[in-house]
Order: C-alpha cells, then sequence, then structure tokens
C-alpha cells in the first residue's frame, strides 16, 4: 500500500509531466532565448532604471525591454534586444558603450548608444565561470580553505540553473567595469565583458548579503545591499572593504560627489558622509517609505525619490525636504536629461519633469 508521502510523490511526478507536455505543445521557449518583442506599449510598462548616453537617454525594464531617447525623455523608441528577461540596470561609460544586467543572470551590451543590443553572459554560464575560477585558485593553493568552498558555491549555481539575477552594473569606462547581484554575486571585467572574473573572495561580506547597488561618488567606488551593508573600494588590498554605518536595514542606492556620500534604503533612511564613511549624518526625510533612486539635478542638488513616488531635495548643506508634484507615481530609477529635466521611470513606465 502507497503511503501519504509516496502518493504526494506520484502527484507530482504527473503534474511535472504534465506540464512538460503543455510547454512542449506550446512551444515553449526560455526567455534567455527569447528576443524582447516590440510594443506600442513599452513606454509605459514597468521600467527600473534609466541612465544617460552622451544626449540620448536609455532606460530598461520588464520582459526585456530597452528604451531610448534623443528628445529629453518626450519620446521614446524601443531597442533590439536578444532576452525577454527582465532588466534591472544600465549603465554607459561613454556616449557609444553601455551595459545592461538583470534576471536570470544577465548580461547585456550595446556598442551604439543603445539601439541594438547582444548577450555577453547568462546564468546559465555563471556557476562554470566560478568553478573554474576558483578551482584552479585551489589547485594552485591547496592549503587555502577559501578556494574550495568557493567553487562548491559556483557548483551549486550550476546545480539550480540561471535564477540569480543582477541589481546593478558600473563601468568605469568601455573596458573595465563591475556587474553585482544576489548573494554577493559580483563579477569584474578587463576587456569590455569579453571575459569576468568573480570577485567574491575580494569583497567583506561573509553572510554572502545581496549587493543592490554600485555607485562612483568621483573619489571612490562604494557597493550597498542589505543589512547595512556598504564596502568601498581599496586599491592597495584589491579589493571592497568594510565600511561601518549606523543602520542595519537595507541600503538601495549610493549617490555623491567628491567629499561626499549620500546612502539611502528602507523607511526613508539616508545618511551622508562627509569622510569617506568614518562618521555619519542621518538626514531626516520625515518619511516611512523606502527611497529607491537618486540623481543630481542640474543645480548640483540631490535628488531623492520614494517607492511610493514622492521627491525629496537636499541642499548644499543636505537639508532635506519634500519637494511636491503634480503627479506622483512609484519611482525605481532617475536621471538627469540634456536639457536639464529629471527623467524618472517605474511601474508605470516614464516620465519627465518640467525642467526648473
Amino acid at each position: 500500500m502507497c503511503s501519504v508521502r509516496q502518493y504526494v510523490r506520484l502527484a507530482l511526478c504527473a503534474t511535472l509531466v504534465l506540464l512538460q507536455a503543455v510547454a512542449q505543445a506550446a512551444g515553449f521557449v526560455d526567455v534567455l532565448e527569447l528576443p524582447a518583442k516590440p510594443s506600442a506599449l513599452a513606454q509605459r510598462s514597468p521600467l527600473l532604471d534609466v541612465t544617460r548616453a552622451g544626449e540620448r537617454l536609455v532606460a530598461v525594464g520588464h520582459r526585456g525591454h530597452i528604451l531610448y531617447s534623443d528628445d529629453a525623455g518626450q519620446s521614446w523608441q524601443q531597442a533590439a534586444v536578444p532576452v525577454s528577461s527582465d532588466l534591472n540596470a544600465v549603465h554607459f561609460p561613454t556616449a557609444e558603450q553601455g551595459w545592461a544586467v538583470g534576471n536570470d543572470g544577465v548580461i547585456l551590451h550595446s556598442s551604439d548608444a543603445g539601439a541594438n543590443w547582444s548577450k555577453q553572459l547568462d546564468g546559465r554560464d555563471i556557476g562554470a565561470l566560478l568553478v573554474e575560477h576558483y578551482g584552479a585558485l585551489a589547485s594552485a593553493e591547496p592549503t587555502n580553505e577559501d578556494w574550495p568552498r568557493l567553487a562548491a558555491e559556483g557548483q551549486r549555481l550550476v546545480e539550480e540553473g540561471a535564477d540569480k539575477p543582477f541589481l546593478d552594473v558600473w563601468f568605469a569606462d568601455a573596458k573595465r567595469g563591475y556587474a553585482v547581484g544576489v548573494f554577493n554575486l559580483i563579477l569584474a571585467t578587463v576587456d569590455g565583458g569579453r571575459s569576468w572574473t568573480p570577485l567574491q573572495d575580494r569583497t567583506d561580506n561573509p553572510q554572502g548579503l545581496h549587493l543592490n547597488a554600485i555607485a562612483w561618488t568621483g573619489d571612490a567606488l562604494y557597493l550597498a545591499g542589505e543589512q547595512g551593508l556598504l564596502r568601498k573600494w581599496d586599491a592597495a588590498q584589491e579589493r571592497f572593504v568594510a565600511v561601518e554605518t549606523p543602520y542595519q536595514g537595507s541600503f538601495f542606492g549610493v549617490i555623491g560627489r567628491p567629499g561626499e556620500l549620500l546612502v539611502y534604503g528602507l523607511r526613508g533612511h539616508v545618511f551622508r558622509s562627509s569622510d569617506g564613511g568614518v562618521s555619519w549624518n542621518e538626514l531626516d526625510s520625515g518619511l516611512q517609505v523606502s527611497i529607491t533612486a537618486a540623481a543630481l539635478d542640474a543645480r548640483g542638488d540631490y535628488r531623492l525619490f520614494t517607492q511610493a513616488g514622492h521627491m525629496l531635495r537636499a541642499s548644499a548643506e543636505a537639508a532635506l525636504q519634500v519637494v511636491p508634484q503634480a503627479q506622483q507615481s512609484p519611482v525605481a530609477g532617475a536621471s538627469l536629461a540634456a536639457n536639464g529635466a529629471l527623467v524618472l521611470v517605474g511601474g508605470r513606465g516614464v516620465r519627465a519633469l518640467p525642467v526648473e
């Protein structure tokens, strides 16, 4: 007689067989092999990040949608994208060369200012990349216990498949850049993405916390993530070293300029440092909603945006104040257009604020 557990197993097996048959009948295609579909509504679909590519704006979002605008966000065209994975971040170090990252471990590259994209890497390759890299180090240094552990993490990624998203990307120039994501996932390239090197061993993150953002502030490169995580690149040590912060909640972003750093995140928390993270001042946002995006405006003031659509301004003295808006909708990304307008993206697509 079958036990309850056996009945459950049989039922699950039957369900899996049925789902496989349905997928095959429907001509299932993996999102990593399915180009993003052109859509007249792409401009209104959920978008998660926006950046400048020279004078052009480029925005990325759900289902592989990438849009670009040459008129400060007034009109948009849809780019040719080889995947349908959700895209979480985009960065252009030059007017022509740019990278976008997203779910399923996707890294995309454009060499024509965002009009056309090619896939450089996806989650099916990342585990094997870690196994090869850390396996070679384990062979070279058999007494180092870190290398087998990191190689084992790579093998786990191989077995789990392409389900680990990249959350942010930053490039110093057309050759050197980083992609960061969940569970301390961080890759670096020095050849424009032709090859990638894991940096898990060069990041002070023993708990494997998610890396939500990477940003250059003009004088330093920072990572921000879960549980108050903030890391700063130390060129002498060639690693991201820990920076203590006064908050244990998640940080969603970093913005700054030489001599000044702002980190922001859950429940309206914003902290400012003028000494590279040695000391901090909390800026009172007056809000309990998460701050999810930031940009410098045409006057050099910080603009911070929340998941509920609030906009805050921090002056040179870093005082925060809520700025009234004619309309308010959730914001996931923000950028300054060439004409000085702020362009915002979020769950309802893209909108450009009037130039002040």
